[in-house]
């Protein structure tokens, strides 16, 4: 492990200037906690039996059923007998679409042991059978929800020639289920289920596997790929993001700390969240179960009904993504003397979080007994997920996204350059160290995205936009550069926190969306989104948004909805950005 300290003299921290030479955020970590993070040598099926607290303890809650650490590793090894014996080996992808169900830490664990990689895209059936086809796979694992349509689909416009599907409660029970979670379960049902001869169910997959006498595992090498996902493409063009062993146990040897407990062996729930995003496979799922936590797979809820899910099972660490802490405080189900202090962390990632959202969201949990820190969290699927860990004593405001993980090295770049910048100076986000993807399945994406700097390392080159003050605390305030036509830089957070600080009344909330400046190539234009409460309207509240923001920021137009639209799971820019287009073309 390297040594990331910090020179002190005099009792005050002697700064070259550039973040990464003085990592003035190592000051915030322990050196305790420094000796007990050391960055795995091994795959992470060697890693979960390293960390299993006992064969005989319960390591997945999956509705209403316990399944125990011996259970996880013996399915595992029947998974990779099964992968084998149905044509899979050595550098394959395994196109995978399921929930996050057992069965796909089952799958993870056996393409790691057969040398193969999983390969998740939750985007249209149209994207999905892109990602198998340029996978070029015979087979494909999906629920037994999926139509006789989206079947054909694939066996019409791809390699495809064998689909496994697999019932969502082969390893659950649905009697076990509440009201709502069988309605989301049905919901997902269609009224012709695929069927027919290319058609295998789990129990007949596994069952190859028990016949199959070639040898199964290949051998061990953390740096091959392992998981494919797709990014959401919520905020741009859906890229391949390849990791290993190596670069998720990187994130997760820094993060095993996180949500502990000494008094009792915590839970960690994971509601409606699918397996096809780094973060949930990497920081919720592998990382509560290496860290001694009973992960509780709840993937058949409707995201309005998490608050339901929340008291049900009283969850200790849950994922409260924007989305999902909104619903939990407008639903209105919470009862006023409903006690949360079950919850032992509350940090809302996936999206940036303005200063009213934060406020409101802190008010909500101290109202009901749940008294911890409220923080913001940072990453991305090419860097493995996350980037940052709230240790530093500042104010979760204005962009505060917390301080590099203790093996990373952050810093800023002017954008475009691998020219370091100081302190306090607005540039691009980059990251080099543990975790970092191994690249997309694009050559000249990845030449983009990865580069090799002066110092010999490799960096990842976000696009995001922020800086980072003397202390080693960073502050996120946009993706990418958006220079707006006749001067000044517009940054989405920066400008949501001018009209959330300037408490406008009527505003119930309110987001920022960029279009290109058709007009001018290379430039953008903002525009405001709001929800209004009742008695208000665009004008009454039109000078007053204008007031706090700088002429520059201005929006191009103001406009209300009736509560802020999601798609896979933040707020729908791009659909909004796409309409924007639609009415200007029209």
């Amino acid at each position: 492990m390297k040594n990331y300290e910090v020179t002190i003299m005099s009792d005050k921290r002697v700064l070259s200037g550039k973040p990464s030479v003085d990592r003035p955020w190592m000051q915030y970590y322990p050196d305790m906690l420094m000796q007990m993070i050391k960055e795995p040598n091994c795959t992470i099926n060697e890693y979960l039996r390293n960390c299993c607290p006992g064969m005989d303890v319960d390591a997945i809650h999956y509705y209403g059923e316990n399944i125990s650490w011996k259970t996880v590793f013996e399915q595992a090894d029947k998974t990779a007998r099964a992968l084998k014996a149905i044509g899979f080996g050595e550098g394959d992808q395994i196109p995978v679409y399921l929930r996050l169900v057992p069965e796909f830490l089952y799958l993870l664990l056996g393409a790691e042991k057969i040398g193969a990689s999983v390969l998740c895209r939750d985007n249209t059936v149209e994207e999905n059978v892109e990602a198998a086809r340029k996978a070029k796979a015979k087979v494909i694992i999906a629920h037994d929800f999926m139509s006789n349509k989206e079947m054909h689909e694939f066996l019409d416009n791809s390699e495809v020639e064998k689909i496994v599907l697999l019932s969502p409660v082969h390893s659950g029970s649905r009697d076990e289920m509440p009201a709502h979670v069988q309605a989301c379960l049905n919901d997902c049902y269609p009224s012709k289920c695929a069927a027919g001869s290319a058609v295998v169910t789990w129990d007949e997959f596994i069952s190859q596997g028990e016949t199959y006498t070639g040898t199964v595992e290949a051998p061990a090498d953390i740096n091959r790929p392992l998981f494919r996902a797709y990014t959401s493409g919520s905020t741009g063009p859906s890229k391949q993001v390849i990791h290993s062993a190596e670069t998720m146990l990187g994130i997760i040897c820094q993060m095993n700390f996180y949500g502990g407990a000494e008094e009792f062996r915590p839970n960690w729930m994971v509601t409606c969240l699918p397996p096809a995003l780094v973060a949930v496979v990497v920081s919720m799922v592998l990382l509560p179960l290496s860290s001694n936590k009973l992960l509780i797979m709840d993937p058949f809820c409707y995201p309005e009904d998490v608050d339901l899910e929340l008291m049900r099972y009283k969850a200790n660490n849950w994922p409260i993504i924007p989305m999902f802490i909104e619903n939990v405080m407008r639903n209105g189900r919470i009862p006023d003397d409903y006690d949360m202090s079950h919850l032992l962390a509350a940090g809302p990632g996936c999206e940036a979080c303005n200063n009213i959202q934060l406020e409101n969201m802190e008010k909500f949990l101290h109202a009901h007994n749940c008294n911890i820190r409220v923080t913001t969290g940072y990453g991305s699927s090419e860097a493995g997920s996350t980037f940052s860990l709230p240790m530093a004593p500042k104010p979760i405001r204005d962009g505060n996204v917390g301080i590099p993980m203790p093996l990373s090295v952050v810093s800023v770049f002017k954008p475009g350059t691998q020219e370091e910048l100081t302190y306090n100076q607005l540039g691009e986000i980059c990251k080099t160290g543990p975790g970092n993807m191994l690249g997309y399945d694009n050559p000249e994406a990845t030449a983009k995205a990865l580069q090799k700097h002066e110092d010999g390392n490799i960096w990842l080159h976000t696009g995001d936009l922020g800086y980072m003050d003397e202390d080693g605390v960073m502050y996120v305030l946009n993706r990418g550069y958006a220079p707006r036509y006749g001067g000044g830089d517009l940054a989405v957070l920066p400008m949501e926190n001018r009209v959330a600080n300037a408490r406008i009344e009527g505003i119930d909330d309110e987001f920022f969306v960029l279009i290109d400046d058709e007009d001018h190539p290379g430039y953008y234009v903002p525009y405001l989104y709001v929800v209004l409460e009742e008695g208000y309207s665009i004008d009454s509240i039109r000078d007053k948004v204008d007031a706090c923001l700088d002429e520059y920021m201005r929006p191009a137009d103001i406009i209300q909805l009736d509560k802020r639209p999601f798609f896979h799971f933040k707020t729908n820019r791009i659909g909004l950005i796409r309409e924007l287009k639609e009415e200007s073309a029209s």
